[in-house]
């Protein structure tokens, strides 16, 4: 129960944090958006950067083997590096909709699922 409370804090986590580093790159197609100063676009970005470490830190802290959690320190990164990717696809496919993800990126995203494979196999 704690591994999936810790994945399901992760995606909710990056997903905030996706949010915090892209999204204010589609302010400017709002009218509230179009004369923010770069100051303001920071602290917006902040203040959604602050709900990414209300969910990051327990999923860390509960996931933690030494913490009685499921996982490494290593299995922790690797798993946060899927879903932060994972997130960050299914960002630009809904928002950014000029962005294109090819084969490549397929192809990149697939090898990072077979190195969780890897870290988390018990050779």
């Amino acid at each position: 129960m704690k591994g999936l409370r810790t994945v399901t804090f992760l995606f909710i986590s990056n997903t905030f944090m996706t949010f915090a580093w892209y999204g204010h790159l589609k302010f400017k197609e709002y009218e509230w958006g179009k004369n923010l100063s770069l100051i303001a676009i920071i602290f917006i970005s902040w203040g959604l950067a602050f709900f990414e470490y209300l969910f990051q830190v327990p999923a860390n802290e509960g996931g933690f083997k030494e913490n009685g959690g499921p996982f490494t320190l290593v299995e922790l990164k690797t798993i946060q590096e899927a879903i932060t990717l994972t997130v960050f696809m299914i960002f630009t496919t809904l928002l950014f909709k000029n962005e294109k993800l090819g084969w490549n990126h397929l192809v990149g995203f697939g090898l990072i699922v077979l190195a969780v494979f890897v870290i988390f196999k018990k050779w």
